[in-house]
């Protein structure tokens, strides 16, 4: 019994023992491990904090990014709290952390800035919400819904079930094409040209009803088609419609190509191809002769090797 305690008193002399000191605050390895475990607590209690509010203000009437921004704000601050409550487990106050700035600035400064960057773009996304989770955005070459906005980057997913991690920077520097900023639709253009021979005003009582018929294709605001322009070879069409599924608008458009050609066959109205005329002025060369040269020498060649 004398053993074991001896052990143990050596033991707790050995963590208790000062390693350094900060501002007159003596650190040593249990005030380390006690800051670790309130910190890592804090960390556990903030995700437990943001799934609480984020189910609390899920049946509230607010706009989804507000809904998420105040979730992730509440959980930076009791990550905030529980870092200085570890730090004031050691013994380092508010106080002392002053003593620490010069030295964190001067690493930011060399190591530091893009995560910083980051961080400061993250939390103006939150703040001023150019884009939120659930958006369909584009950003330098990636497109696809975002999933998660976090401290330093933000998840996108691709229609090609592809995760990219993209850094808040790029959200904040660069030019960002957000489709669904100002709701869930979008419209979408589709360009159809007819011969000259074809009756344009069936032209367009099809376009529009093929869209109308189309499920996924809003009738508020309504299917309309545009005489864009008198073509080289066709009578350019442009064929407009709105949708709420943003996520599957190349699909909509190709369900209404296939429609059309399909259509189009049936009412006997010809898409045509780009056709060019050429013309061949009389000259005194004589083509013939040209090419039955080429050809006998074409024939000496392949006799010589």
């Amino acid at each position: 019994m004398d053993s074991v305690l001896g052990i143990f008193k050596a033991t707790w002399g050995y963590i208790s023992f000062p390693l350094f000191e900060i501002s007159g605050t003596k650190i040593s390895v249990i005030s380390v491990l006690l800051c670790i475990a309130f910190f890592a607590l804090s960390i556990r209690l903030a995700n437990m904090a943001e799934k609480v509010v984020d189910k609390i203000l899920s049946d509230k009437d607010l706009d989804s990014g507000i809904k998420g921004s105040i979730a992730r704000f509440t959980r930076y601050a009791v990550i905030i709290i529980g870092a200085l409550i570890a730090l004031d487990t050691v013994g380092i106050s508010l106080k002392s952390l002053a003593a620490l700035g010069a030295v964190l600035m001067v690493g930011i400064g060399f190591g530091l800035q893009n995560i910083t960057q980051n961080f400061i773009s993250g939390l103006i996304i939150l703040l001023e919400r150019p884009i939120k989770v659930g958006d369909k955005v584009k950003v330098k070459g990636v497109s696809g819904k975002v999933v998660e906005i976090g401290a330093r980057s933000t998840l996108i997913h691709t229609r090609e079930d592809i995760a990219i991690i993209v850094p808040n920077s790029q959200f904040i520097s660069e030019q960002v094409v957000n489709e669904s900023f100002s709701g869930e639709k979008i419209r979408l253009h589709l360009s159809i040209g007819v011969t000259y021979g074809a009756d344009v005003s069936l032209v367009k009582e099809t376009l529009i009803s093929l869209a109308s018929d189309h499920p996924k294709v809003m009738s508020h605001p309504a299917p309309t088609v545009f005489f864009k322009d008198f073509g080289s070879s066709s009578l350019d069409f442009e064929l407009r419609v709105w949708v709420s599924e943003l996520w599957e608008y190349e699909m909509i458009l190709s369900d209404l190509r296939f429609a059309i050609k399909k259509k189009f066959e049936d009412l006997n109205i010809t898409i045509p191809f780009p056709q060019r005329d050429l013309h061949l002025k009389s000259t005194d060369i004589n083509f013939r002769d040209l090419l039955s040269k080429k050809n006998e020498a074409d024939s000496t060649s392949q006799n010589y090797s």
